[in-house]
């Protein structure tokens, strides 16, 4: 009896699939698409440095962004966010130092009747060297909060003096071109803030 070597058609077919299997296990994931991808958030404004300078969007092209709107007679969520994102920044500096150099965290003041150039720099010093902190004038604030779809609002006077900010607490992160790429999350402590800035900056 003579037997044939040629595989049989189950056979061939089960080779077919494993070529198939073993090829899409050599094949690489796309990279995920960026939360805020295509959002109409950010862009041009003119404010005002710690040192009393003009600072613009532009000046910090082909640094990915991390952007903060609040302000420094806050009594504990803008001090507690902004703590939190230095921390993250200073973890993720800890394991890649390359890739936190990347990174500029910018804090802008939604209170530029009191934080002043000085007032507004030495805040943002006090959580890291590396946070830029600005403000501006009234006009140039509210342009600027507008163009980065921030809500604010003066709150009712206090007891002994002062006032609230009612604001949108929101942490933004932006790319080298400017454009956003997602919001970090603070509320949830320094350790998810350096993870999603693994996740998105390289």
């Amino acid at each position: 009896m003579n037997r044939s070597n040629k595989p049989s058609a189950a056979n061939l077919v089960a080779i077919a699939l494993a070529l198939a299997l073993a090829g899409c296990g050599g094949a690489a994931s796309p990279p995920p698409e960026p939360p805020l991808a295509g959002a109409a958030i950010g862009g041009d404004f003119t404010l005002t440095g710690s040192k009393g300078q003009p600072v613009r969007w532009g000046d910090f092209a082909g640094k990915y962004r991390i952007v903060y709107f609040g302000y420094t007679f806050c009594p504990d969520i803008c001090p507690t966010d902004m703590q939190r994102v230095a921390q993250g920044l200073k973890l993720l500096k800890g394991r890649d130092a390359g890739l936190a150099a990347k990174i500029v965290p910018i804090f802008i003041s939604l209170d530029p009747e009191r934080d002043t150039p000085q007032v507004v720099g030495e805040f943002a010093a006090a959580f890291s060297p590396d946070v830029v902190g600005l403000t501006g004038t009234r006009e140039q604030v509210d342009a600027a909060a507008k163009t980065f779809a921030v809500a604010h609002a003066k709150g009712e006077a206090q007891p002994g003096g002062g006032y609230l900010v009612d604001h949108s607490r929101i942490v933004y992160l932006f790319g080298p071109d400017g454009a956003p790429i997602a919001t970090l999350p603070a509320d949830q402590g320094a350790q998810a803030v350096a993870a999603e800035l693994e996740r998105w900056v390289s």
